[in-house]
């Protein structure tokens, strides 16, 4: 009897400290956020981002901790990531969190650091219209424009707070044309883009009260005889 050998497909290298050169000359997305939990929306934007800003990857970068939102109400890291993991399986996507072994608490410190640890690549940041209609509440938010360019996406009911906003009337002067995003990795900062993608209604603030809610109404629910 003959046993062929298993073809084993190579995992695609986890991003650290170390491995910069392996993506030199990468278009890579960075989607950070507490991920609390991960959900379809999430999915559906890095889809989108891949194909309209021709991106080779997208990394999610699942924040420890967000400075701007409660601990209390906040799963664990390991929780999240595995969440993540599970909603988001796709060659071309990597669920880190690389804030973690960075040490970084901010995104301008991250964006920062992974800038010098991987000088060779082209990276786009990547969020949706409600945090560009609050990044002015962020820690030196004005360096993520200044150290990257910069796509937003289409979010239901923020979409024009966005555009009216701070940060956008700020770099007003540097936004593309969304017909000119596929070349926004290449471009030089400050430089961003408004995609108009198709809404997902979805929300991880939605997910955790419909979950409070359902657990309320069984606890609620009289025992047995």
């Amino acid at each position: 009897m003959i046993v062929r050998a298993q073809t084993v497909t190579p995992l695609a290298p986890i991003p650290h400290a170390l491995s910069g050169g392996a993506w030199a000359g990468r278009r890579v997305g960075l989607l950070g956020g507490s991920f609390n939990p991960a959900h379809d929306g999430h999915r559906e934007i890095t889809l989108y981002a891949l194909r309209a800003l021709r991106l080779d990857q997208v990394w999610w970068l699942v924040s420890p901790q967000n400075p701007l939102k409660p601990a209390t109400d906040m799963a664990e890291l390991s929780d999240r990531l595995a969440g993540a993991r599970a909603a988001m399986r796709h060659p071309r996507v990597l669920v880190t969190d690389l804030e973690t072994g960075l040490g970084t608490r901010y995104t301008a410190d991250t964006l920062g650091e992974l800038s010098r640890r991987y000088p060779r690549t082209r990276f786009v940041w990547l969020m949706g219209a409600d945090n560009l209609a609050q990044i002015s509440r962020w820690r030196s938010w004005r360096r993520i424009f200044e150290q990257m360019p910069v796509a937003a996406f289409a979010r239901p009911t923020y979409s024009l707070k966005a555009l009216s906003g701070c940060a956008a009337q700020r770099y007003l002067e540097s936004r593309i044309d969304v017909r000119r995003a596929g070349r926004l990795a290449g471009l030089r900062p400050p430089v961003w883009s408004f995609l108009r993608n198709p809404l997902h209604p979805e929300s991880a603030t939605a997910i955790r009260r419909n979950r409070k809610t359902e657990t309320a109404t069984y606890e609620a629910l009289p025992s047995p005889p």
